[in-house]
């Protein structure tokens, strides 16, 4: 059995969506020889270490939730990969114009569900139409104090984020909690012994 196979088997993806993630990693590939979507020592090992990472949030997701907002969504990990396999609707934040080129490309051919916004995160605050997302996601994207301001106009509105964090989480909780009051769960990755997938109910301005 091959690495995506025991993957598909783990996390229950159908052999159809088995295809389709086929083709996203398929043009990851291709672009990433023009620009860098992931760690050049991480192409090697791309399912196991950045496929089945979006893959283990399907384990964590409420029941109930159907549309997805990526903040910072670079190569498209977690959040068009959750798309391709979960038939999410998911909305991809990426200000930089080759990465949102690239996403727009594997959209179209694993036809996905997916809507790429080619914004600065900064601007969210100032959307006045957000789109009405119960989940927002981040990985590798910034620290949690400024994630949680970035993440706030979606979370004030009643999503639940899931952030990917390293081995500091710990550090970076200490550091948030100078600004917002966080109703959080650490749970551990099941693909990195040192990472967590931090789960915010709630964020709540401090008050100074």
């Amino acid at each position: 059995m091959t690495l995506p196979d025991e993957l598909c088997e783990r996390f229950i993806v159908s052999r159809e969506s088995l295809e389709r993630l086929e083709v996203y990693v398929s043009v990851l590939l291709s672009w990433q020889e023009r620009i860098n979507l992931i760690g050049p020592s991480t192409v090697d090992q791309v399912w196991s270490r950045h496929i089945a990472d979006a893959l283990q949030l399907l384990l964590l997701f409420p029941p109930g939730k159907t549309e997805l907002a990526d903040l910072g969504s670079g190569a498209g990990i977690p959040g068009l990969v959750i798309a391709i396999v979960a038939g999410y609707r998911v909305h991809l934040y990426e200000s930089n114009g080759k990465k949102a080129a690239f996403l727009r490309e594997a959209i179209r051919q694993t036809r996905a569900t997916a809507t790429v916004h080619q914004i600065r995160i900064e601007q969210l605050q100032d959307e006045a139409a957000l789109p009405g997302v119960q989940v927002v996601l981040a990985r590798a994207f910034a620290p949690l104090e400024r994630l949680i301001g970035y993440a706030e106009p979606f979370l004030k509105k009643g999503a639940i984020g899931f952030f990917h964090k390293g081995q500091d989480v710990d550090a970076e909780l200490t550091a948030a909690a100078k600004c917002w009051k966080l109703n959080s769960i650490k749970h551990p990755s099941i693909i990195d012994s040192n990472g967590v997938i931090l789960e915010v109910k709630e964020a709540v301005r401090v008050q100074h």
